[in-house]
């Protein structure tokens, strides 16, 4: 049958077509919104879990995700990629956010978090965060969209309009700075 769509490219299209009718649908209504949301829980859930590892925090950032989501559906705009791509660059600011927020406003002293019990790898953590604020402005945006926003170094260039190789320095030395203060907080 010559022109005919391969089977597995016609149901990526039906997928596509039917998540744009969703999310235009959410944009007219937000009660809509909950079929996306049952869509994407999962992935994003992972996503935030993966980096967090404390589970009520991981709730929180994924519930947090959801409702910026909703509250921003209407800004949203179809340009190809998956809707879950949408949601995963949302959860990525918001796991950055927190990181920043820790670094600012460490609500808790390190006793304080020993004393409740808290696991080494939450305390390890936040002095990254802090140690993460110390560091250069280009160093640490270099980090945060690597790391937390999972962008290519190619991307990162671009957007610092450096090129690939200046971009490669300054995560190799950001990260160097934090393994060599890292160790001095052990």
């Amino acid at each position: 049958m010559k022109g005919a769509m391969p089977e597995t490219r016609l149901k990526a299209v039906e997928l596509d077509t039917d998540e744009r009718s969703l999310i235009e649908a959410a944009q007219r209504d937000p009660r809509h919104f909950a079929e996306l949301y049952e869509n994407n829980f999962d992935r994003v859930y992972a996503f935030v879990v993966s980096r967090i590892f404390d589970r009520t925090e991981a709730e929180d950032v994924t519930a947090e995700v959801f409702h910026q989501a909703l509250v921003n559906i209407a800004q949203f705009e179809w340009r190809g990629p998956p809707f879950v791509a949408w949601l995963l660059r949302i959860a990525s600011n918001a796991i950055a956010d927190r990181w920043q927020r820790r670094a600012r406003h460490p609500h808790v002293s390190d006793s304080e978090l020993l004393e409740a019990g808290a696991e080494d790898g939450i305390e390890r953590r936040v002095i990254l965060a802090q140690l993460l604020e110390e560091l250069p402005a280009d160093q640490r945006l270099v980090l945060v969209r690597r790391f937390l926003g999972q962008r290519s170094i190619r991307d990162i260039a671009v957007e610092l309009g450096r090129s690939e190789g200046a971009v490669k320095q300054l995560q190799f030395r950001a990260l160097q700075t934090l393994r060599a203060r890292m160790g001095e907080h052990r």
